[in-house]
């Protein structure tokens, strides 16, 4: 017995030693929480680096890459259930009520989250209806006096405060607020845990720097910030809310954990597409095909539940609105285009051009993702510079919006007012659709129709029905090019940004010159084909079918338009698939996040999990000496660390389970020592700890290893590791393919999953798989030879 203890300590003391040196290495037990993306060798060229990581050493990357701030180590989340002693007796001791509270406040939350962001979603519309309003009422008024320049500087200086509000508020007080945010949503919802993408400031900024940047006239829309927004919304009620801003609710305690809090992020994720769209059905696809990486039948009925009550929101708040107690927001806003009005009858001439749109669309779409990916790149080296840098890239772009929006119509042509409308035309002193410009009375301008004015009512102008000759050729050519330009360079500057508006609006543009062109050949009107060309070049972007298609029908109203949809859909995302991936798959891999992909890449199905596990591996007995725990913890960032028994505990080594990071500081905090290397009843550890102290804190709120307090004598102590110690942790034989292992992964959600070994009598553990451990730059990294050839 004395010599099996003297051969386990001087195997841990070993292990101790060897830290120091597996930290310089690439250790398979690195928790792939830090994700070490730019190990490139030499013959790893081919492979594209993330972003702020061309000329750096340490192997960190940020989520907020495209707006160039400080790098920052990304960690993953603890998706598993883990079912430790602790957890099993407190599902033992659970009674009824208290599952019965579990469940009613799930739905309650999901009520709350609908309820929260269909008020957002309102009242960005409202915000926004009211501020471009005034601005536009402001040019509109000095244009009618004639006083041309004094117009152009009131328009540009509107939008430039706005622009630079807007920048500031993230640059200095949320970076992570930047872009879309549909990204980062889906990052986490597949498990990516990056830095402040779900806090209370991202939050913030993302609504006040949406509404201050969409009314500046860039470019971009609020739905895709609408999507974080909810997203945010739904994490700052599942955990809680916030200690930092003094926001916490003690009742919403049964929510510490990231499997409950992703099904609510989830559900707002969802709740953001319904209240940007007003699509309920839409937002709950969207949140299944796009979001979503783990989806069950439960979880559908509570993102329904949801999007319902988003709906019901924000149809109320526009009822309140049409008495004319909101400004200038009235109809406008909340985009939604009625274009039932249109005949949907059709030939075979018709599906003919439907699918020359969805070919379009394609090869558009996947040149967009093509130059996005070329322009974020190139802006992030002006915005790595700091934020003031960051502020002047977005007032550069935003002057030169504004010159394009007040220049450009001088070049359209004056065009009588069409007899048979209902709107006042054209619009003199008010917000309108149909801009006077600098035309005589009774005309508008086409070109300022669509260039000074809101994007949800230019959007709404290209859908408009029996409108054939409502605007030029010519004038949708020059929109379609400007709005194609414009959208590119304004995606990566620092503002929330979305990419839906700017492409429906370039569709529709392309869409309306297809459908003027055929008008005398097809039986669909104009509007009719701007809805399919912005379903082309929405398909040829964003790669989603199903959502995408009921969010049009939702929006347009029009049922009979489902074939026709479907089938330009499915085109333009069969001929871009050719070229590229979807906008946010790339915009995910543009920031490095180490995102899993549903399906293994091929060189993996020649590897096995053994293959991409090295070592050495650091593990803990089942009763573990103080001092030890406490040196591994120093000088390693892993999060999850093997518990094996050893003799005289058992007769050969036996794997216990896993014990995480964050378990064992709370344990070590508790000080629930012993001078006997011997193990703990779970009696005595219950008195001293419940489930609830080992749950997971809010973000960024974790224990630390600074907060503990170990006396120089405590680090000769013992302490149980069993009762903490996940004793079903998910393994797989080392001899399994990394295509197959990689599955396993991604389905399961999982953190870490062990490897042991095929034959018996050897150690029970070979090693750990984490995240890290399935990216391609690690994987290459190891095997150069398996790099695809066009990419080598």
């Amino acid at each position: 017995m004395e010599g099996a203890m003297e051969d386990h300590g001087e195997r841990r003391n070993m292990a101790g030693n060897d830290i120091e040196s597996m930290m310089e290495g690439r250790g398979n037990e690195m928790d792939g929480d830090y994700y070490y993306a730019s190990m490139v060798s030499d013959t790893e060229k081919g492979i594209r680096q993330p972003l702020l990581l061309r000329k750096r050493t340490m192997n960190t990357t940020s989520q907020i890459a495209v707006v160039g701030a400080n790098a920052c180590p990304i960690e993953s989340l603890d998706y598993e259930i883990v079912e430790n002693d602790l957890i099993k007796e407190d599902w033992r001791s659970m009674k009824k009520v208290q599952i019965f509270q579990y469940v009613f406040l799930k739905w309650t939350l999901a009520l709350l989250i609908g309820l929260a962001t269909g008020t957002v979603g309102f009242f960005n519309n409202l915000a926004v209806e009211n501020i471009a309003g005034f601005k536009f009422v402001l040019t509109n008024n000095l244009m009618l006096e004639h006083r041309y320049l004094m117009a152009f500087v009131a328009f540009a200086s509107c939008n430039l405060v706005l622009a630079a509000a807007a920048a500031a508020l993230c640059a200095y007080g949320a970076p992570a607020a930047a872009g879309s945010g549909i990204p980062e949503v889906k990052a986490y919802l597949n498990g990516i845990d990056a830095h402040s993408i779900l806090a209370p400031s991202t939050l913030f900024v993302k609504i006040f720097g949406s509404i201050l940047g969409v009314s500046a006239g860039f470019v971009v829309g609020k739905e895709g910030p609408m999507v974080h927004t909810g997203a945010c919304i739904a994490n700052l009620l599942g955990q809680g809310g916030s200690r930092k801003y003094h926001l916490t609710c003690r009742w919403l305690r049964y929510f510490k954990s990231d499997r409950d809090r992703r099904d609510l992020i989830t559900c707002g994720a969802a709740a953001g597409v319904a209240g940007a769209f007003r699509a309920p059905v839409g937002g709950v696809l969207f949140a299944l095909e796009e979001a979503a990486s783990w989806w069950r039948s439960a979880l559908l009925w509570r993102t329904f539940f949801t999007t319902a009550v988003v709906a019901v929101v924000l149809r109320g708040f526009i009822g309140y609105c049409r008495t004319g107690k909101c400004g200038l927001f009235g109809k406008g806003g909340l985009i939604m285009f009625d274009v039932s009005s249109g005949v949907t009858t059709y030939n075979s001439a018709d599906l003919v051009a439907v699918i020359v749109l969805g070919v379009i669309g394609g090869v558009f779409g996947s040149l967009y993702n093509f130059f996005v990916d070329k322009i974020v790149r190139t802006y992030s080296i002006v915005n790595e510079k700091g934020a003031p840098f960051k502020i002047l890239l977005a007032v550069t772009i935003s002057l030169l919006t504004s010159c394009c929006s007040y220049g450009i119509p001088w070049f359209g042509t004056c065009t009588p007012c069409p007899s048979n409308i209902q709107e006042q035309c054209p619009a003199i002193g008010q917000s309108g659709n149909f801009k006077n410009f600098q035309c005589p009375p009774g005309h508008y301008n086409d070109l300022a129709s669509l260039f000074l004015n809101t994007n949800d009512n230019a959007i709404r102008n290209l859908f408009s029905s029996g409108t054939n000759n409502e605007f030029y050729i010519s004038t949708l050519f020059i929109f379609f090019a400007s709005i194609y330009f414009l959208g590119l360079i304004t995606y990566g500057i620092a503002i929330p940004s979305g990419l839906f508006i700017p492409v429906i609006l370039a569709g529709a543009s392309y869409g309306r010159i297809v459908g003027t062109l055929l008008g005398s050949f097809t039986d669909l009107n104009a509007g009719l084909f701007a809805v399919l060309g912005a379903a082309s070049f929405l398909g040829g972007t964003m790669r989603m079918t199903v959502s995408l298609c009921v969010i049009l029908l939702e929006l347009t109203n029009n049922l009979l338009m489902l074939p026709l949809v479907m089938l330009v859909l499915l085109i333009s995302k069969t001929v871009a698939d050719c070229f590229n991936k979807g906008v946010y798959d790339q915009i995910v891999k543009l920031k490095g996040l180490p995102y899993l992909e549903a399906h293994a890449e091929p060189y993996m199905r020649h590897m096995v999990a053994g293959d991409v596990v090295s070592g050495p591996l650091i593990t803990f007995s089942g009763v573990e000496k103080v001092g030890n725990i406490i040196h591994a913890l120093k000088m390693t960032g892993h999060n999850g660390f093997p518990v094996v028994d050893e003799p005289p505990f058992t007769y050969a080594p036996e794997l216990v389970g896993l014990v995480l990071r964050s378990h064992l500081l709370v344990l070590l905090k508790g000080k629930k020592f012993t001078k006997e290397r011997e193990p703990t009843r779970l009696s005595e550890v219950l008195q001293r700890f419940g489930a609830f102290d080992f749950a997971k804190a809010g973000s960024g709120k974790g224990m630390k290893l600074e907060d503990l307090d170990i006396l120089e004598e405590e680090m000769e102590l013992y302490v149980d590791l069993h009762p903490i110690a996940n004793k079903s942790p998910y393994t797989v034989v080392e001899t399994m393919s990394l295509a197959k292992a990689a599955v396993l992964f991604r389905e399961l959600g999982l953190r870490h999953l062990l490897v042991v070994p095929k034959t018996p009598g050897r150690h029970p553990i070979v090693g750990i798989l984490t995240r890290h451990d399935f990216m391609a730059e690690h994987v290459l990294g190891l095997f150069p030879h398996l790099m695809p050839h066009k990419k080598a």
